[in-house]
């Protein structure tokens, strides 16, 4: 959509670029950076803000505005253009910019008087990041964080970009003067501007409106398509896709895993397996905390960014236990361990809800908890155990990364990845005691910045993602974290009296946002969990959840859900998103959750919302399925009746119960749900019985069932 829109804009973009006499090139940056202690010799609005990122900038010269009627009455009542400025708290170029830019007396003093600034969240408002980032991306070509937009008092955008630097260089103006040249053109030319903003954002409502249409029919060879358009692109020699910088994108390998099995593609496994087996070798992953940084710098997956994410976390979670069940190899297990004690130990609240993110920085300086010197590491081990660590982690004097954007950058560090697993047995307890070592000793550094909002989206990934290790590994904790996880949400973001979900808690308060993917991700959260523990009062909270999301969001016209209520004043459009990035889109998720959730109860509205959406992304699914990958696991699961396996037990938390939901959670079989007799669980299930006086396993397609059994084994072989 973004290349299309940028194409089909050009024109007017171009126009406009010369009537603002501004350059138009916009770097895509984001890294991260801890922000230090400012003197508070100045205080604005964002005091009074919860938001980690909107706090950053409390004290700045600048008189920042959070989005909201407050600041867009005073852009009106002053006729003023709206400086509108996009980040998140874990984004290093928000806050070079900040530093540069934002801190300066000289700017603030301009900003001040000629525009009303506004400072978003994009985590908190992924909406109006959403609307702003298409426009700058149809602009420019590209976006990123800082995301900087000028707009008109009617919120309609006239002109952006991402990061601008304090004086002029490469070519590039600098951002006084970019904001003496949109002040200029506001003044002298405001007629011309105000006409350009309202073309734009009839181009921008014409290119983000998809038609319904039943043009395209989908059908099983579409997924083999897909599978094979996701394969290309493959990096045989280091794994994931494409060149640096390398992403994991989650969704692009666990569809291609399901691909792989279904149709008994081995190639396509094995570039998942391969892939997971790098990226857990590499530097990416934290090899002493566990979990995984944002994405490599470099293709072979070595030196990250070393910012780390709870969507990213979460969703490696699930992929890294699927990759078990379908190799047997424990090196997955082992990784999704090592996740989920990063998470439960450095990302979660005491009461249940998970943290949004951990910073690159510490002290000002990327990487400096997580990386070491070689005379760091010789002080601090015994000669046997330095020799092991260097060895392994292939730890050397000049060392592996050197920080290009510092001025100042930290000599000879090494980031730890995995370079000789060819370990002698007499080897690896000093391999572990090095470990456990350097692990105390880190634990004593300076942590990075935590930004300690808790979203319900994310949370919603999280929650499944660790009730489904919970029973897949076997460990009870893990699913009494989830439980703990559920409770929370539903406690500080549930309003069940008005069935309404709310996005962002922070430090006691929650914010009035609705977000599709906060449903969404929710609800798709709330089935596993109960998938998981069958638990009754988890499906009646997913079949609320699914309600109050198909009456708020819903298209019941054209199908697809749109990322806003209805009732959302402050937005100048109503987006279907469509696109399976670093996180799943909102209407991806919600198209499989009522898929399951519609086999779980048997209420076919479920499923008719779900079948509606797919076809109105139908031509993207066929034409672009590598930017819908997440949405192809719910064509795949609507492709045919799915396999019910129905555990009938007096009592879900015996023993026996247990091991059949462990067995049926065993097997890689995407288009399956699990549930139970009681609660609001379909009719059919309802009927089915325990035999002699023991938990018995059904797998029913429709009303048809196989013998019933009480072998977790022979459960498997009938899920396969």
């Amino acid at each position: 959509m973004f290349l299309k829109f940028g194409w089909r804009l050009a024109g007017a973009v171009a126009c406009l670029a010369i009537l603002l006499g501004c350059p138009r090139d916009a770097p895509q940056l984001e890294k991260g950076l801890v922000i230090t202690d400012k003197p508070a010799s100045h205080s604005n609005r964002l005091a009074r803000e919860k938001s980690p990122y909107l706090l950053q900038h409390q004290h700045n010269p600048v008189d920042w505005f959070p989005w909201g009627e407050e600041a867009f009455a005073k852009a009106r009542s002053e006729n003023k253009p709206i400086f509108l400025s996009i980040g998140y708290s874990t984004c290093h170029w928000c806050h070079v910019m900040e530093r540069e830019s934002f801190e300066s007396e000289e700017v603030a003093k301009f900003l001040n008087a000629h525009f009303v600034s506004i400072k978003v969240d994009r985590e908190e408002r992924p909406d109006v990041d959403k609307i702003y980032m298409t426009f700058v991306q149809g602009m420019t070509g590209q976006g990123g964080w800082p995301l900087n937009v000028f707009l008109a008092p009617d919120l309609k955008p006239f002109y952006g970009g991402t990061y601008w630097p304090p004086e002029p260089k490469f070519g590039r103006a600098s951002f006084l003067q970019v904001l003496e040249q949109i002040h200029r053109a506001w003044t002298e030319r405001r007629d011309q501007l105000t006409a350009s903003s309202q073309e734009l954002h009839r181009k921008l409502n014409e290119l983000t409106t998809r038609e319904a249409t039943n043009q395209f029919v989908l059908s099983p060879d579409d997924l083999r398509r897909a599978g094979q358009e996701l394969k290309r692109g493959y990096d045989p020699v280091h794994g994931g896709w494409g060149t640096a910088p390398k992403f994991p994108s989650p969704s692009h390998p666990s569809y291609l895993l399901r691909y792989g099995v279904r149709f008994g593609d081995k190639e396509a496994v094995n570039m998942v397996l391969h892939t997971c087996e790098r990226m857990a070798s590499g530097g990416i992953y934290d090899q002493i905390g566990g979990g995984f940084s944002r994405y490599s710098v470099d293709a072979q997956w070595l030196v990250p960014h070393f910012e780390k994410m709870l969507y990213d976390n979460a969703q490696l979670l699930g992929l890294f236990l699927d990759c078990f069940l379908v190799s047997g190899e424990h090196g997955y297990a082992d990784v999704a361990h090592d996740i989920i004690r990063y998470l439960l130990r450095d990302m979660t609240h005491p009461e249940g809800g998970f943290y949004s993110a951990e910073d690159a920085d510490s002290e000002g300086k990327e990487g400096k908890f997580y990386c070491w010197t070689r005379d760091e590491l010789g002080k601090l081990l015994t000669p046997e155990e330095f020799n092991v660590a260097v060895k392994y982690y292939g730890i050397s004097e000049k060392g592996n990364f050197v920080d290009h954007s510092d001025p100042d950058p930290l000599p000879n560090q090494n980031v730890l990845s995995v370079v000789d697993t060819n370990l002698p047995p007499a080897d690896v307890p000093l391999l572990k005691s090095a470990k456990e070592k350097m692990m105390q000793a880190r634990s004593k550094r300076v942590r990075p910045h935590l930004d300690d909002k808790v979203l319900a989206s994310w949370n919603g990934l999280m929650l499944g993602a660790l009730a489904r290790a919970g029973v897949v590994l076997g460990e009870d904790k893990y699913l009494h974290a989830a439980e703990k996880n559920c409770a929370f949400l539903k406690s500080k973001l549930w309003d069940a009296s008005s069935r309404t979900l709310y996005h962002r808690w922070r430090d006691g308060q929650r914010d009035n946002v609705q977000l599709l993917e906060a449903y969404a991700f929710l609800l798709s959260g709330v089935i596993d969990l109960y998938q998981c523990t069958l638990a009754p009062e988890h499906l009646a909270f997913a079949i609320d959840l699914g309600d109050a999301m198909l009456q708020r969001f819903y298209d019941p016209e054209d199908g697809g859900f749109w990322q806003t209520p209805t009732n959302t004043p402050d937005l100048i459009l109503r987006v279907k998103e469509d696109y399976d990035g670093a996180e799943p889109s909102g209407n991806s998720v919600a198209a499989l959750a009522l898929l399951k959730l519609s086999a779980l109860s048997g209420r076919t509205e479920y499923r008719a919302a779900a079948e509606k959406t797919l076809r109105l992304f139908s031509e993207r699914l066929q034409k672009m399925p590598q930017a819908v990958p997440y949405m192809l696991m719910a064509l795949d699961f609507s492709m045919e009746e799915p396999r019910r396996a129905v555990i009938a037990a007096h009592d879900p938390n015996s023993r026996d119960a247990r091991e059949l939901v462990r067995a049926s959670h065993s097997v890689l079989q995407p288009r399956k749900v699990v549930l139970g007799t009681t609660g609001p669980v379909e009719p059919f299930a309802q009927t089915l019985k325990p035999k002699d006086a023991r938990a018995t396993a059904y797998v029913c397609t429709g009303t048809a069932c196989q013998p019933p059994t009480h072998d977790a084994a022979k459960l498997r072989d009938l899920l396969k």
